[in-house]
């Protein structure tokens, strides 16, 4: 089972075009042509799940497309969306902002899913997709360190009463270090898949771990790689797994694409 983690940065892009004519005017530009090239990317990789962070969901600069749903369509997947900001956030009232979201997309059979809101922060969205033989939790949590680790406490008391072995993936915005993890990984018992720290932001020379992919143990790594992809501000992560002996089996990919056993 493969397994694609990526902040799209709603398909803004990066590089001096972003940032012309003032700094940060790539959010406000149409992001369809970048978008293409994401699309194109994620088919090279061919996942069976996608977790995507800054999706936008129909605003004037994706001509009124959800990207979730465009991409989906190309891959044949189904996908799940639902805004960053809670019903009654302030944001959901400011044109752009409110198309903001994330979303999982998956060609594999769905038993259930589920969107939870944080107590505290701004971006507030947990996804959660039941499949056959795991649970799939998707977060992009706070800029504020304070507003982090009450996340990670309302994250763990989500994931603890699964039955189900368990993936917990997304951007978790740890600017103070992976120390900002070690309660909430010794708490909850997973496993990071990025075994050997690589980093993933910012693209163009990746120095610091955002993006993460952790584990319940009945699931195995059998293949992880950050490739170094320049559409987004983000590099993705790639993550073959496979459910050890003592629980179903998962079918799992070879490092080219390819089914493997």
């Amino acid at each position: 089972m493969r397994f694609l983690l990526y902040n799209i940065r709603y398909g803004a892009g990066i590089g001096k075009q972003f940032h012309l004519p003032v700094p940060y005017s790539g959010f406000l530009k149409n992001t369809n042509g970048n978008l293409n090239h994401i699309v194109d990317f994620i088919k090279s990789v061919n996942p069976d799940i996608i977790g995507l962070l800054e999706v936008d969901s129909g605003s004037y600069r994706s001509e009124k497309n959800n990207q979730a749903e465009t991409i989906a369509k190309e891959l044949k997947h189904y996908h799940m969306y639902r805004s960053k900001y809670s019903d009654t956030s302030m944001v959901q009232k400011i044109p752009v902002l409110n198309k903001q979201g994330n979303a999982i997309l998956t060609s594999l059979e769905i038993e259930s899913q589920k969107c939870h809101y944080f107590r505290e922060g701004v971006k507030r969205l947990v996804l959660e997709l039941e499949l056959k033989d795991f649970t799939l939790f998707l977060v992009h949590l706070s800029l504020k360190y304070r507003h982090r680790q009450y996340q990670l406490q309302d994250l763990l008391e989500m994931i603890k009463d699964v039955k189900k072995p368990v993936i917990v993936a997304g951007d978790f915005n740890v600017l103070w270090g992976d120390r900002e993890l070690a309660l909430f990984l010794a708490a909850s018992g997973l496993i990071t898949a990025n075994g050997e720290g690589y980093p993933s932001h910012p693209s163009r020379s990746p120095r610091r771990q955002l993006d993460y992919i952790f584990h319940s143990p009945e699931i195995q790594t059998a293949g992880f790689n950050i490739p170094r992809i320049k559409l987004s501000d983000h590099a993705p992560l790639v993550c073959d797994f496979e459910l050890t002996t003592s629980t179903p089996y998962i079918e799992k990919k070879s490092s080219d694409g390819a089914r493997g056993l």
